[in-house]
């Protein structure tokens, strides 16, 4: 009996086991799936929203034939066949190891090297007038131009102008194609142009882009009468742009292509152009004086003050200058040259590099918040109304170029003017030889031909001149001359 009641409890004890395995597993097998059933909805919903959030806009209107796109080609045709690629040769002296020196002393330098460089030029007239940028030829001793035809020419430098970094070649032929000017002043912003151009040696490369602004100074003109009004684009330019053309939508240049705005030297969004308003007086004073005539009003202003409250206020009246003359007085505010407002600097220069010395101009200004007029008869940088031929030339007899920056570092100067061919003027005389480099004059440092052009217009007639320089062979030396 004893044995069977124990069956009976065990067989009991399987069956309540096997019962609530049953429910459990009945159980879990609901759970599971209510959970499963729940959470593809909750993905069901996620993706429903996340594709209502989703816009697509069409690649073309519906209606295509209503909208008109900007047409290139005519402006494209006419000016690849007047932009050329200017190939500069020049000889580049290969010194020794500084560090070398400081310890064994002195070495000549080992030898000379041919070097090349490679830019752009536009061609402004049928019998061989071509323009590029000064910094493109300033060190060349050869420049060779190739034609969008394959056609090769030795051309000459007619003259450069560092301040406004242009510069005049000629080549000797006849019936070529030419770009005609433009009018960069009424060019407005959000327009169209083409910048043509070699860039890394790829002839005739056509970018497009826009007007993004005007009057841009940006400081990387090294001369002391540096003239920056650069129209700022977005139309892609590159290493050999330089000197090419900006051209407007109806083939008509309106700047030379001078600089990029980048950390990589590579285009990165800004371009820079020269307006082809100061390109053209620039071009026609070299043409007919062999000088550019700057006309100076002979005043001082805060350029930063200006740029940053927008208004020209004299700082400095130079005693016996145009504006000295006229009555300007420090404190005054010019409000307009020849019925044109200015604001900024890069304005003040864009007008003023307009006019010639003995040019006379009206200026309004504002004095004790009053307004007047007065009447300005400009000067050059002598201070007289004269205009100027081939200066320095004529005093001192000499051709001049600008060193580079390895002259800078292994002669370890800041800056200077090289004697390129010595003459037949007052520094033979003194006995200066080609390739000294001029650091200061009277005392003076002087970076450019402008600024000895400033420094000589001080000194009286028979007054002293005491040059201090360095050779390429880094021997010291001054010379002292009556001019």
């Amino acid at each position: 009996m004893f044995h069977l009641n124990q069956c009976f409890m065990k067989i009991k004890n399987i069956l309540v086991s096997l019962t609530i395995a049953l429910v459990g597993g009945f159980v879990a097998v609901f759970v599971y799936a209510r959970l499963t059933k729940s959470s593809w909805e909750i993905g069901e919903i996620a993706l429903e929203n996340r594709s209502a959030q989703v816009h697509y806009a069409a690649l073309h209107p519906q209606n295509a034939q209503d909208v008109t796109y900007p047409d290139f080609t005519y402006a494209a045709e006419q000016a690849v066949h007047c932009v050329v690629h200017v190939k500069v040769k020049s000889k580049q002296r290969v010194y020794s190891n500084p560090f070398y020196e400081f310890f064994y002393g002195y070495r000549p330098p080992r030898q000379v090297i041919p070097v090349e460089g490679y830019g752009s030029g536009v061609i402004i007239s049928e019998d061989g007038y071509i323009i590029t940028n000064n910094h493109v030829i300033e060190r060349a001793d050869e420049i060779e131009v190739t034609l969008n035809d394959k056609r090769i020419f030795t051309a000459t430098l007619v003259g450069a102008d560092p301040s406004s970094d242009i510069a005049l070649l000629k080549v000797d032929e006849t019936g070529l194609q030419f770009l005609t000017y433009g009018d960069s002043e009424n060019l407005k912003v959000g327009e169209w142009v083409l910048a043509v151009g070699n860039p890394y040696n790829l002839t005739s490369t056509v970018t497009a882009g826009i007007v993004s602004a005007k009057a841009r100074k940006l400081g990387i003109i090294s001369d002391a009468m540096a003239i920056e009004s650069f129209i700022q684009t977005d139309a892609a330019v590159n290493p050999g742009n330089s000197g090419g053309a900006l051209v407007n939508t109806r083939g008509e240049l309106v700047g030379i292509n001078t600089a990029i705005a980048s950390q990589t030297g590579t285009y990165s969004g800004n371009s820079f152009a020269v307006p082809v308003f100061i390109v053209q007086k620039v071009v026609t004073d070299l043409r007919e004086y062999g000088a550019v005539q700057r006309a100076m009003l002979g005043i001082t202003i805060d350029a930063e003050y200006a740029e940053k409250n927008k208004v020209i206020s004299v700082e400095t009246v130079l005693e016996e200058g145009a504006a000295f003359a006229a009555g300007l007085k420090e404190g005054d505010i010019i409000k307009t040259i020849d019925g044109v407002s200015i604001s900024s600097y890069a304005e003040l220069q864009d007008q003023l590099s307009k006019y010639r010395p003995n040019d006379e101009v009206e200026l309004t200004i504002e004095r004790n918040k009053k307004i007047q007029t007065l009447k300005v008869t400009l000067r050059n940088v002598k201070n007289t109304t004269q205009l100027i031929k081939n200066d320095p030339d004529d005093i001192l007899g000499a051709k001049f170029e600008g060193i580079n920056d390895r002259e800078r570092r292994t002669l370890r100067i800041r800056s200077g003017v090289k004697v390129k061919d010595v003459g037949q003027g007052k520094l033979k005389e003194a006995g200066v030889r080609n390739g000294f480099i001029i650091t200061r004059m009277n005392d003076v440092a002087v970076s450019s031909v402008n600024d000895i052009n400033e420094v000589l217009s001080l000194i009286k007639s028979n007054g002293r001149v005491v040059i201090d320089g360095v050779y390429l062979d880094g021997r010291v030396a001054y010379y002292v001359f009556a001019k």
